[in-house]
């Protein structure tokens, strides 16, 4: 018997009420894969994105290059 066999047939045996409260459990558990696989996503566009700039002598812009009066 596979565990999500093992795991269904202990949910069936539980009152309803409890039944929804695994549903947000495992709903959380998903939520938690889902974040976890876009951070590594995320985390290795940005790594690719910044390769080779550690290698540069001196920064292109300064902090007063990002001060923009809008009006």
């Amino acid at each position: 018997m596979t565990i999500s066999e093992r795991i269904q047939q202990h949910v069936q045996k539980l009152p309803a009420s409890f039944q929804a409260e695994v549903l947000d459990f495992v709903e959380y558990l998903l939520a938690k894969v889902r974040e976890r696989e876009e951070g590594d996503w995320s985390d290795l566009s940005l790594a690719l994105a910044m390769r080779g700039m550690e290698d540069e002598d001196t920064p292109l812009y300064t902090t007063a290059d990002l001060k923009v009066v809008f009006r």
